[in-house]
């Protein structure tokens, strides 16, 4: 199978590197400089399941691109979708399937309606890592992980060939049957934990010390299930619990990727995130007099946008 992994960021370089390692036929779809990067120092992975410097990788620029490829591994922002969209449509033919990673649903939207409902496929990754200042892919936890399936449903005859082409690489590679719940899961839980953070600038800990901090994260987490299940993807008792478990954890040091974004003056997936989560809610949700904390969140953070765009 040959894979064309877009980026050689923090996920694409991680999930790329790992399976180069493993010896499958992997290219990294990447700007002149990260080419150049690439070139000079390699791609390095550190890791605490190994760190690793891959020399010789496999680049193309969009320019480059003569052939479709069998994946395509999409992991970028989703501020950064519509670019990513045009430099790799040159390697998407008929029977090319598009995995991508990102959070939410909107990319899925976007990515049907340019190449058809048929390329497209479902996944989310659960992975913590950053390109440091050295340009390094750093993994900061424990979890690697990517999930994918058909956003039918079922399973199907080329998601258990990614599933045999994945295996056996140092990160844990699932095919499940039901990816579109599983992605609604994630949402739920991202969207409550980047909210609630973001809006207080702080840990999960340190809003429970707070006399409103549960009930906050708790109304901010009952607002993303009904949102889920106004959309025909009702959140399990069990995955509830589970989240619950991590969100009302006392002493919790967790934060979301995004407050971490705010906090170094960066580009946020505010839209993507709490933005299209309103917007898929049910009538009442998104009444212009429901004032409810999913939108004085987003409002917050559309205010942050504001300001750095005012600023720059």
């Amino acid at each position: 199978m040959r894979i064309l992994v877009v980026g050689a960021g923090a996920l694409g370089g991680y999930f790329g590197g790992r399976l180069i390692q493993a010896g499958r036929d992997v290219t990294f779809l990447v700007r002149a400089g990260r080419a150049e990067e690439l070139k000079r120092s390699g791609l390095v992975i550190k890791s605490t399941y190994g760190n690793a410097t891959l020399r010789d990788v496999p680049t193309v620029l969009a320019d480059g691109i003569r052939e479709p490829y069998d994946l395509v591994l999409l992991s970028c922002k989703a501020y950064n979708l519509d670019d990513a969209i045009e430099s790799f449509a040159p390697a998407v033919g008929p029977s090319t399937m598009i995995l991508p990673v990102l959070n939410g649903m909107s990319h899925i939207d976007a990515l049907k309606a340019k190449f058809g409902d048929a390329n497209v496929l479902g996944g989310l990754a659960f992975i913590a890592a950053t390109l440091n200042r050295d340009r390094e892919v750093e993994h900061l936890n424990e979890s690697h992980s990517i999930t994918y399936g058909e956003l039918a449903g079922g399973m199907s005859d080329r998601v258990r060939e990614i599933e045999r082409t994945f295996d056996g690489a140092n990160f844990i590679s699932q095919a499940v049957d039901n990816i579109g719940q599983r992605m609604w899961d994630k949402w739920t839980f991202l969207a409550t934990l980047a909210t609630s953070t973001c809006v207080t600038r702080a840990s999960l800990g340190d809003i429970l010390k707070t006399p409103d901090g549960k009930r906050l994260i708790d109304g901010l987490y009952g607002e993303c299930l009904a949102v889920a299940q106004h959309n025909g993807f009702p959140i399990s008792e069990a995955v509830q619990a589970r989240d619950r478990g991590v969100l009302l954890k006392e002493g919790s040091p967790l934060t979301a990727s995004m407050l971490r974004d705010i906090e170094n003056r960066s580009k946020i997936e505010a839209d993507h995130i709490v933005g299209d989560l309103i917007a898929r809610g049910a009538p009442a949700q998104q009444a212009a007099s429901s004032l409810s904390l999913l939108r004085v969140a987003y409002t917050h953070l559309k205010a942050y946008e504001a300001r750095e765009a005012r600023a720059s």
